[in-house]
């Protein structure tokens, strides 16, 4: 019988001894912590209770530790989670005064009735105490006993912890205390009342004064730093905790709801300087109603984040402005600010090379119609010169050219998360800002664009790289990268030809003059103003606009973004070089100088470099071999002019359409020498001698609205082969009028559909079917295409 009974006590101790405490001791929420790469904070959000309650700390310092130890619990180090000798002395105290006049609780012991949400102080509690606390040491080291405390003790309001204490009272970490500062906080959750403001100064300043000449006494503690430690002053009201990315902390804990404590690769001096700037930015854009603004800044070469601006900074989230919007990571229209990326796939595909001639004329693509900016057409331009101006047309007619299907499959490849709507969907339309992304998916891409023209032979990487905003996040995406170092140079070198806003007498207001390629885009109706640029070292991504959508006069990127992007480099260490062109990924081939395309053997050529795996094969189709008689003066052939008195020449030929905008911009573009009369009747009737420009055949059009509200006319272009000849114009079967020289005809036709016919003196007939969509019968229904 005995033996059963020792059997059952015996299992019974074990069971308590395993069970007494649970896995967990405290089941508590936490405040969301928000630190830089050093560690230091950034911004907090407070527990769901309520409560400053950071998480545990990973280490309590050790001047807190000396200070703590020596007012709460002298002999922590030795006893195991009872002092039996302090147990002993209270016991005696008190009995003798008849009441509590000491305590004899462990700093063990108060970890275990803080976990109990500290109960009535009964006989029975502290008996579960004692037990509870034995078990602790037998479970936790010293050290982790400490850190159990420093981060659950109370330090007064709503203060919990030491770590949040010490930014609550003294705006810094525990680490930095002062022995002051450090003795205040040891003796403050003996009686957190106390730190009230206004209230209890004197037996705080006492309670501090004698731990601290207890630890001058015991040798703990110098005598300059006790001298300096108690003529410190304590704390003031306590202080509003930092909020220097507080948009990336929301962010951050919506996708890690789990998460606690985000350590994070910003860097907390560029941060505080970028807030500065975009603040003042912010209040001058505000004065123009534009009331929000992003900036974001990546290393290129760890694609870490440097510094994270997610909207307008110390602003008043209640009000109705979005400001509490991370727009750092909301879709928003393109603008232009993906034609580099097309450029750079054109390039590795071998569809185009940088000098390659892109037509810029009026185009119609099934009632797509865009327009250039600022709504002029250059006939011809190259690929880099309408990349670096951002001629709108000729994009649209190299993506048209590339496909939009394949364009959208590598932007998807790229990062591009909000891209999910079909290819038909989007159509040609993608380029000028169809779809939509967010700054950080654009920052991201230019930083790949940036790498890729940076790496070398021996540091090549095989997959594209994502953001890092946590010490712990991967670079590598995992998904191929498809885009040479050669491709990415070419399109890097590019951008560099970009306009500053300088050109039009802004750059005065720019303190930086360092190299950045770069590209601006404006979204439809003027919503969304960005600006993106790059270094070797970094990029920085910057979007302004409303959040609610609303599109403002003057809103750009040129003019609203790029001053914050200029501003935002000047705050970054200077370039450490500039991209290198790699050679060892690039073939020399000869084009034609004039036009971009490889030589057909006539034409005068220049070498140019481009990426070896693009195999670009396209001959010149603008180059042409014409025979002239004895005095270059005329076009022969050998049907009216005998072969040895021809000379043959090389000439560069333009579509009659592109030619007419183009010779405006090139004074020594030559037009072909007309046919000698005698050789009229032969090869020239294979010359086309009259073209439409605008319209275009299937073109949707609509009749401008004059200041005074009433509606304008369309001018309709065409282009001889001679300017000097007579055309006759008609629109639907009824003559308009002639034109010699300047062949502009202004009409003002109905809504509907209509035929225009253009026939010149020599019986030469072009027709263009075309609609109207507004007309005076349905004003105010304009449509504007772009």
């Amino acid at each position: 019988m005995k033996g059963i009974v020792l059997l059952v006590v015996t299992g019974l101790v074990g069971w308590w001894y395993f069970y007494s405490l649970p896995t967990a001791l405290f089941l508590t929420t936490h405040s969301h912590l928000l630190l830089d790469r050093h560690g230091k904070l950034l911004s907090a959000h407070i527990a769901a209770d309520g409560q400053w309650r950071f998480p545990e700390m990973d280490s309590v310092p050790d001047k807190f530790t000396t200070a703590l130890i020596q007012f709460e619990d002298k002999r922590f180090q030795q006893h195991s989670g009872v002092d039996f000798l302090a147990l002993a002395r209270a016991t005696y105290d008190n009995l003798y005064q008849q009441r509590v006049v000491s305590g004899a609780s462990t700093l063990s012991m108060q970890v275990i009735r803080l976990s109990r949400s500290n109960p009535p102080r009964t006989l029975s509690e502290k008996v579960v105490e004692l037990l509870r606390a034995w078990r602790l040491e037998s479970r936790y080291s010293k050290d982790e006993i400490l850190k159990l405390y420093a981060s659950h003790a109370p330090f007064g309001g709503n203060v919990v912890g030491l770590e949040a204490a010490a930014w609550r009272y003294f705006a810094r970490s525990p680490e930095q205390l002062s022995w002051a500062e450090s003795a205040l906080l040891a003796v403050l959750p003996n009686n957190p009342a106390l730190i009230h403001p206004g209230r209890n100064r004197e037996r705080l300043l006492s309670k501090r004064n004698r731990l601290l000449k207890q630890l001058f006494t015991r040798n703990l503690l110098s005598k300059l730093d006790y001298e300096l430690a108690v003529a410190e002053p304590l704390p003031d009201a306590p202080h509003v905790l930092p909020r220097l990315a507080p948009h990336l902390l929301d962010t951050l804990a919506a996708q890690h709801p789990t998460g606690q404590r985000f350590r994070t690769t910003l860097d907390v001096n560029v941060q505080q300087q970028l807030n500065t700037l975009a603040q003042r930015t912010g209040e001058q854009l505000a004065l123009e109603g534009v009331q929000n603004l992003a900036v974001l800044v990546l290393d290129n070469r760890t694609f870490e984040v440097v510094a994270y601006v997610g909207n307008r900074p110390d602003m008043d989230f209640s009000t109705d402005q979005g400001h509490a919007i991370d727009m750092i990571q909301r879709p928003r229209s393109t603008g232009s600010t993906l034609k580099p990326l097309l450029f750079a796939d054109m390039l590795e595909q071998g569809l185009i090379t940088p000098d390659s001639l892109v037509a810029d004329v009026p185009v119609n693509y099934s009632g797509f119609t865009p327009q250039n900016y600022n709504r002029h057409y250059h006939g011809s331009v190259s690929a880099r010169e309408a990349l670096a101006r951002s001629l709108n047309i000729p994009l649209v007619n190299l993506l048209s050219l590339r496909g939009v299907e394949p364009f959208l499959m590598q932007l998807r490849q790229l990062g591009f998360t909000h891209l999910t709507r079909s290819a038909q969907d989007y159509g040609l339309s993608l380029i000028l800002g169809g779809g939509e992304a967010s700054l950080w998916d654009l920052s991201v891409a230019y930083a790949n664009l940036a790498q890729r023209a940076s790496q070398d032979q021996q540091h090549q990487q095989t997959f594209w790289q994502q953001g890092r905003v946590l010490l712990t996040d991967k670079a590598d995406s995992g998904r191929i990268a498809t885009l040479s170092s050669a491709a990415a140079w070419l399109t890097v070198d590019a951008l560099l030809d970009v306009a500053r806003p300088g050109d039009d007498g802004y750059w005065e207001k720019f303190s930086s003059s360092r190299k950045v390629a770069w590209k601006t885009g404006t979204s439809y109706g003027q919503r969304d103003a960005w600006a993106i640029g790059t270094t070797p070292d970094y990029t920085v991504g910057v979007w302004v606009g409303n959040a609610a959508g609303e599109g403002r006069a003057g809103l750009t990127g040129t003019q609203s973004a790029a001053p914050i992007l200029f501003n935002t480099f000047s705050l970054l260490p200077p370039n450490r070089g500039w991209f290198q062109r790699p050679d060892w990924q690039m073939s020399q081939v000869d084009i034609c100088r004039d036009d971009g395309y490889l030589s057909n053997g006539s034409c005068v050529t220049k070498t140019l470099h481009l990426p070896l795996s693009s195999h670009f094969a396209r001959i010149t189709p603008y180059h042409q071999l014409i025979h002239l008689d004895a005095s270059g003066q005329w076009r022969v052939t050998s049907d009216c002019e005998s072969v040895a008195n021809m000379q043959t020449r090389d000439w560069f030929v333009l579509p009659p359409d592109q030619a007419s905008f183009y010779q405006q911009f090139h004074a020594d573009y030559l037009p072909l020498p007309p046919w000698r009369a005698d050789c009229q009747s032969s090869e020239s009737g294979q010359q086309e001698a009259l073209s439409v420009v605008y319209p275009q055949e299937g073109m949707q059009i609509y009749l401008p609205r004059e200041l005074d509200g009433k509606l304008g006319q369309t001018i309709f272009r065409a282009v001889p082969s001679h300017q000097e000849a007579l055309l006759y114009w008609h629109l639907d079967n009824q003559f308009i009028g002639t034109t010699q020289t300047f062949h502009q005809q202004a009409v003002q036709p109905l809504a509907g559909k209509h035929r225009l016919t253009v026939v010149d003196e020599a019986g030469n007939r072009v027709e263009r079917a075309f609609e109207v969509l507004v007309t005076a019968e349905s004003a105010g229904k304009r449509r504007i295409s772009k």
